[in-house]
């Protein structure tokens, strides 16, 4: 462009004229302001007349004609002052915005009222109350409360004294509040809990919503913190999808976990979804096969809602929160050690043989963490070791989350003083597990421990000649049972371990020692219980196909030890070099074996390039074997084990958080538990029960059926099943549980449960 062409276009504006963009414009004279969109008067206002200004800003911009950037550089304000003038505008109107940012001058910085209500809020937090049920008492938004507690430096007290439908002595006219610590601040702190009554879970309480499918009432109760837990209220239906599940109810009120959650957690704060329904709802979709709130998505919330007495079933982030809530409590051990202790009372004639056994669940995941072997893999991987206690049948009893994932020799004594508070001191029990337990100087200390082993022998064992075999039959657990055994005395650490050692021989000639120190069982009842120990690998799977337990429940991390000992990378990178070298070494070898016999034997074609093809070969052994010293003396510089610090420099100490991952893997723990019990109770009544209980009772509990509250009754009537004696079977198992009049957990209603007979069309 020539100088001529810039000065016929060049433009200078007149005084008192802002470009706001290419369009839009406004001059200002004197007092006055007038804004044009394409040379068009736009708007026209008083400078100091605020809210003119500040509607004509919020109208350039919603009407398109100029940017938020634009505007703000052009009239000198902030973007967010003018996103706060779109917002006042929009929702109270031109009035919002005509009022002056700030305190009004001449006012006092606390009006009376406001430090009154200060006061109250200060009294009344001090006395437990939470943010929520303050700002229900006093008529206020709960961020309010907050900011002010904030404002007013409020800090928590180290021993916090909790209010439960209490009423406030400074506002007798004011309605109970519940408490419950629900901020961030007081995450951490465990409320108290409120004692059941005598064979009561949770005392029932009533509800104002006059509709069960509309519990609008309930939830803004809630939402005030004025209930702890919505009470279930059932609705007249028929045919309601996978109701059947309620037949677990009578089975999970009497494993007591309702009871003992509430005397360990107490509460979770005020909430329409509280304890008991958190509770109910994961276990009851848990033998729904929905064992992960995620999977909540693919159902329809009303009709699961149905089922709980609820107009809808908690979803995926609810749940979430609940499991998250509950696992900041740190309370999932203590509840895994109680309901152990009531499965003991009610199943302590199955104790006499104890299971344990490790599963590894795989981490695949960026987390740096501890790895752990997966024998279904055959691979080292990152993963976590869970350690699971069973009884006789299989069913299991407790779970242990091992550190770091180590190994059984390590594990296996701070669980069994776990077994021992359990049990008592006086009882014996057999402590029955893999090789992976192998150590003859553990096996001193369990039966120091008043503990008798049962395992696999570990290592080279002399052979036993075939015809020192006897064959053994007997009938134990219902089952004919045959071996060829062999009963002998072996002895361990010079002589100071006198074992007793089974052999099993296999129609293949495999031999199977197996080491227990019960002088008192026949040969054939020591074998069957080693080879029963295949109830709990079918245990792992069946809880890894079926409820998910490999599964994880949340991407938290927590602080490792950083002294922990782990094997030297740099010492594992070097013997890997090394067994390359070796196998190298190898093939060297064998190709030089193999030149020297091609030349004995004529097939080298002649005398020089055998000698040139030796020379070579030569050579490289000589080479690789330099190497290899080098690395066996840079391998013993090296420390075998180092602490994690020296193995990941620079990189955090962490490893996978356990309390939620322990606190459902108990949830789906009594979930399998439940599955037991009803099995045993159709036992009598469904002649394949052996084979295939546990898929006659999946089926039963998926199946439809009809809901109808009546009086002080909930009755439940089954869809008859794919046959006659299925349906059958069904039919006495309700009989079976209406004998048990359990209520349902949060009313008074007695559960009647009844099947609709089956028609063959």
């Amino acid at each position: 462009m020539s100088p001529e062409q810039k000065r016929l276009i060049q433009f200078d504006p007149a005084p008192g004229v802002v470009f706001v963009n290419d369009h839009v414009y406004f001059s200002t004279e004197g007092t006055e302001r007038v804004v044009f969109v394409h040379g068009v008067v736009f708007a026209h206002h008083d400078v100091a007349d605020r809210a003119a200004e500040a509607y004509a800003m919020v109208s350039l911009f919603e009407t398109g004609y100029a940017s938020q950037n634009d505007i703000a550089r052009a009239f000198k304000v902030s973007s967010r002052s003018l996103r706060r003038y779109q917002e006042r505008l929009q929702t109270w109107g031109l009035a919002a915005i005509a009022r002056s940012d700030g305190r009004p001058s001449g006012s006092r910085s606390e009006p009376p009222k406001k430090r009154r209500r200060d006061q109250t809020i200060l009294r009344l937090k001090a006395r437990g109350f939470s943010n929520r049920a303050i700002a229900g008492k006093l008529g206020l938004d709960e961020k309010i409360v907050r900011r002010r507690l904030r404002y007013l430096g409020w800090t928590p007290s180290p021993e916090p004294s909790f209010t439960f439908l209490e009423e406030s002595p400074d506002s007798p006219e004011d309605i109970a509040a519940v408490s419950g610590q629900t901020e961030s601040h007081t995450a951490d702190v465990k409320p108290q809990p409120a004692e059941p009554a005598d064979g009561e879970v949770e005392p029932a309480s009533q509800s104002l919503d006059l509709d069960p499918l509309d519990r609008s009432m309930d939830r803004l109760l809630a939402a005030m913190g004025l209930i702890e837990d919505a009470t279930p209220l059932f609705a007249n239906a028929a045919g309601v999808p996978r109701a059947g599940v309620l037949l677990a109810i009578p089975a999970l009120v009497a494993s007591g976990l309702l009871s003992v959650a509430r005397k360990i957690y107490g509460t979770i704060g005020p909430a329409f979804y509280g304890l008991r329904t958190s509770l109910v709802a994961y276990v009851l979709l848990a033998l729904l096969r929905i064992p992960r709130p995620e999977n909540l998505k693919e159902y329809a919330p009303n009709d699961l809602g149905r089922i709980v007495g609820l107009d809808r079933m908690p979803e995926v982030k609810t749940l979430r929160r609940k499991l998250a809530r509950l696992a900041s409590l740190k309370g999932s051990r203590e509840l895994g050690r109680e309901m152990a202790k009531l499965r003991i009372q009610e199943r302590g004639r199955l104790l006499g043989f104890l299971y344990v056994d490790g599963h590894v669940r795989a981490y695949h995941g960026k987390r740096a963490i501890a790895k752990g072997y997966v024998p279904r893999t055959r691979l080292a991987v990152p993963a976590t070791t869970d350690y699971w206690i069973n009884d006789r049948t299989g069913d299991p009893l407790f779970v242990v989350t091992a550190d770091a994932n180590s190994q059984m020799t390590k594990m296996l004594v701070p669980i069994l003083e776990q077994v021992r508070e359990l049990i008592g001191s006086a009882r014996r029990i057999t402590i029955v597990f893999d090789r992976g337990g192998w150590s003859p100087k553990l096996f001193c200390n369990l039966l120091a421990m008043n503990f008798d082993i049962l395992t696999y022998r570990k290592g080279r064992v002399r052979r036993v000649a075939e015809k020192r075999f006897i064959p053994r039959q007997a009938r134990l657990d219902g089952r004919r049972v045959q071996y060829l055994l062999y009963d002998q005395v072996v002895r361990f650490l010079k002589g100071k371990l006198r074992l007793r050692q089974v052999t099993r021989l296999t129609q293949d000639g495999h031999q199977t020692p197996v080491l227990t120190s019960r002088w008192d069982l026949r040969d054939i009842v020591i074998a069957y219980r080693m080879f029963e120990r295949w109830r709990q690998e079918n245990f792992f799977k069946y809880m890894r196909e079926e409820f998910l337990i490999d599964a994880l429940t949340d991407y938290e991390v927590e602080p490792d030890d950083p002294t922990r000992s782990v094997p030297n990378p740099a010492r594992k990178e070097v013997e890997k070099q090394l067994r390359i070298a070796r196998a190298k070494l190898a093939e060297l070898q064998e190709n030089y074996g193999s030149a020297a016999l091609d030349y004995l034997e004529g097939r080298s074609p002649t005398m020089r390039s055998f000698t040139a093809a030796e020379k070579k070969i030569r050579g490289e052994i000589m080479e690789i074997r330099d190497r290899i010293g080098v690395l066996e003396t840079q391998r013993k510089s090296l420390s075998a084990r180092i602490p994690l610090s020296e193995a990941q420099p620079g990189q955090e100490a962490v490893k996978l958080s356990t309390e939620r991952k322990h606190l459902t893997n108990i949830l789906k723990m009594v979930a399998y538990q439940i599955e037991s019990d009803l099995v045993e109770q159709i036992r009598p009544h469904y002649s394949r029960a052996d084979d295939e209980g546990r898929t006659f009772i999946q089926a039963a509990l998926q199946s439809a059926a009809s809901i109808q509250p009546t009086g002080n009754e909930l009755q439940v009537k089954l869809a008859p099943l794919s046959s006659p004696h299925r349906s059958k079977a069904i039919a006495a198992l309700c009989e079976i549980l209406n004998q048990t009049k359990t209520q349902f957990p949060g009313t008074k209603l007695t559960m009647r449960f009844s099947a609709e007979q089956y028609r063959d069309s």
